[in-house]
């Protein structure tokens, strides 16, 4: 009896997502003074099927349809699946674990065909480039242990010393998941009711398309006229995942994201429209083609601003692990359980020995040239290193990766410096798209691993076990990825008729090409985008969340005002404050339901596509706008109402 009274009461505690006071102490649903099955047969064997099958499902259908989907949900609501039918008890921690494991794929996968895919696509053009299954491997694999590794000593700052400071929107979807398979009767009737909703809605969406996906004030001929004068244009996205983010990020970082998306928008698009040569290109291709790039330099100095500010988490992290390595370790054994990570003794040696191979490989099997190998593997070091705080604060914030943004900061600093040293041409492509995917998946993995790690600090598992077999995970992910890729390749190609899509990779490849042999970069841009991060700094507003919003399309960043302003809404309208917080709850709870729903039959949907399935709908583009604003005005209203019914516990 007493297990069931503790199951059915089982739930974050009530300042799992707000600041703490003073003198308060945030106690995790597995209390630190006790020990739960984490490590188990079944949890790891579990973990490492799940990354297998998505490494190859994500590698599948992102290079085939050229959509990406996110493993963490999925993983995480299979688990839980997994564990109820199977009966287990105390499964919380074990679920953890596989869900830890498991979203190695898709981080690994992002890294990988955001990148690598595109010396394919280069060879048919220039036939001395040679790819093998050891470069997309390594690469892949090498990029994932840096990232597990350069965030570890970061892991205590963001998880629990900015407590309630960040929103962390994909970690409290994945949380909410997690802990409903532990909750006992009607308590997850509200996650599982909106995981419905909003995942048969975004599936009928992208399934069908029976109203736009994104509306835009172009579909208004009046609008549309003003649009192609002035290059003004608002769309936004009308999916209820991404509103559901929106929610759970909140007012504050939502609204500066979309300032960010209003100034390239609506100031510097239509100054670039000016330029008579700018007359008749639309907004959107000046946006892909010019605009955004001030946020990949704001991201960018964004990075160089936040290594400053942590320049004190660095200090005591690297002066923790110079004691250890000289035995004075004691203090180590006091820290709790849920607090204990990885010692930094073993980081550092662990680090060393990745140096160590990622510059063997650059020379044996890349680069042939010592000065040349030694060159990259800094830039590597150096540039891994310095956007792991950025990736891991994006994903904080916004839920969202800028790793194609700074991976292409990436190459373009690498090519700038590598033609500087002589290495260009066909081998500086090889190089700098090795380089490339090395940085790419270090950076998706420093991302994953901060959703993984809070969490892991929200339930009360032991950070030191995630970390550990989140490097099986990355290795088990990288082969098959590695696999997948050469046997896709083999199968469809990347280049000719019924090619594979991979768009990221085509983007890549085509910056790269006229890097190494010839062409402008828009320095320009990136340092007004810099110079930009450093007064928004100045002036005390974040310069990432503001660039987050420069790069990232309006369409996406305008449904999260859409959801901070709800969250806002339902959590002032009382003058009880308990209300208002009952409300907030219920919110969270549906928003992170939204974002699950959506993230599973987005799956299902791809799948769907990948395997010939194909529906035209037959609307006329005006009744798809006019049904999109209907049905999300609907869907906004349902949403807003169920969260207003809460009451105060």
């Amino acid at each position: 009896m007493q297990d069931n009274k503790e199951k059915d009461g089982i739930g974050l505690p009530d300042n799992a997502f707000r600041e703490l006071k003073e003198g308060e102490k945030y106690t995790p649903v597995l209390h630190p003074d006790k020990t739960y099955p984490e490590i188990t047969p079944y949890s790891v064997s579990m973990g490492l099927i799940m990354a297998v099958i998505f490494s190859a499902a994500a590698a599948y259908l992102g290079l085939k349809v050229g959509q990406v989907f996110e493993a963490a949900i999925p993983i995480a609501i299979i688990a839980v699946g997994c564990s109820s039918a199977a009966k287990r008890k105390n499964a919380l921690g074990e679920n953890v674990i596989i869900q830890s494991i498991g979203s190695c794929s898709g981080i690994v996968v992002a890294g990988a065909i955001f990148t690598l895919p595109a010396l394919y696509i280069l060879k048919a053009k220039y036939p001395e480039i040679a790819v093998s299954f050891l470069e997309i491997f390594l690469s892949s694999m090498l990029g994932g242990v840096l990232g597990i590794l350069f965030f570890i000593p970061f892991r205590k700052y963001f998880c629990a010393d900015m407590h309630g400071k960040f929103p962390f929107p994909e970690a409290t979807a994945t949380t909410q998941v997690l802990i409903s398979g532990e909750k006992g009767g009607n308590q997850a009737m509200p996650l599982i009711m909106a995981g419905l909703i909003g995942g048969i809605y975004d599936f009928l969406l992208s399934t069908f398309g029976w109203w736009s996906e994104v509306l835009s004030t172009r579909a208004i001929p009046a609008l549309n006229a003003i649009a192609d004068k002035t290059k003004a244009v608002f769309s936004i996205n009308t999916g209820a995942a991404v509103m559901g983010l929106g929610f759970i990020v909140g007012l504050k970082y939502s609204f500066i994201i979309f300032a960010g998306s209003a100034f390239i928008w609506w100031i510097i698009i239509p100054l670039l429209g000016m330029n008579p040569e700018m007359a008749n290109v639309p907004a959107e291709e000046i946006f892909s083609g010019s605009a955004r790039f001030i946020g990949i330099g704001g991201i960018a100095m964004s990075g160089v601003i936040g290594i400053i500010k942590s320049w004190g988490i660095i200090k005591s992290a690297v002066g923790l692990a110079s004691r250890e390595i000289k035995g004075g370790s004691g203090a180590a054994k006091a820290v709790v359980r849920t607090q204990k990570d990885l010692t930094m003794k073993v980081v550092v040696f662990a680090l060393l020995a990745a140096f160590v191979i990622t510059f063997v490989f650059f020379y044996v099997g890349v680069i042939h040239n010592l000065v040349q190998t030694i060159v990259a593997f800094l830039v590597v070091a150096v540039i891994a290193f310095l956007f792991t705080t950025v990736a891991a604060n994006a994903i904080a914030i916004v839920g969202s990766n800028p790793v194609s943004g700074m991976t292409l900061m990436t190459l373009i600093i690498a090519s700038g410096i590598f033609v500087a040293i002589g290495l260009k041409g066909s081998s500086g492509i090889v190089a700098s798209m090795v380089i490339g995917g090395v940085v790419c998946t270090a950076l998706s993995m420093a991302g994953g691993m901060v959703t993984d790690m809070k969490v892991g600090y929200w339930l009360g598992t032991t950070p030191s076990k995630q970390q550990s077999w989140k490097f099986l995970g990355t290795f088990v992910s990288a082969a098959t990825v590695g696999g997948v890729m050469l046997i896709l390749n083999d199968v469809y190609g990347f280049t000719g008729e019924n090619a594979l899509v991979a768009p990221q990779a085509n983007a890549m490849a085509a910056v790269i090409d006229p890097l190494m042999m010839g062409g402008e970069t828009p320095w320009l841009l990136y340092i007004v985008g810099a110079v930009l991060a450093i007064l928004l700094n100045w002036l005390g507003v974040p310069a990432l969340a503001f660039s987050l919003g420069m790069f990232i399309p309006m369409q996406l960043n305008a449904p999260l005002l859409v959801g901070g302003l709800i969250s806002w809404f339902v959590s002032s309208r009382s003058k009880d404050e308990a209300v208002n917080n009952a409300r907030q709850e219920r919110g969270t709870l549906l928003a992170s339901g939204f974002i699950a729903g959506g993230a599973l039959l987005g799956v299902v949907s791809a799948g769907m596509r990948f395997f010939g399935f194909e529906y035209t709908c037959t609307f006329s583009e005006t009744q798809l706008q006019a049904t999109g604003v209907i049905v999300y005005i609907l869907l906004l209203a349902w949403f807003t109402w169920s969260c207003m019914k809460a009451k105060k516990s």
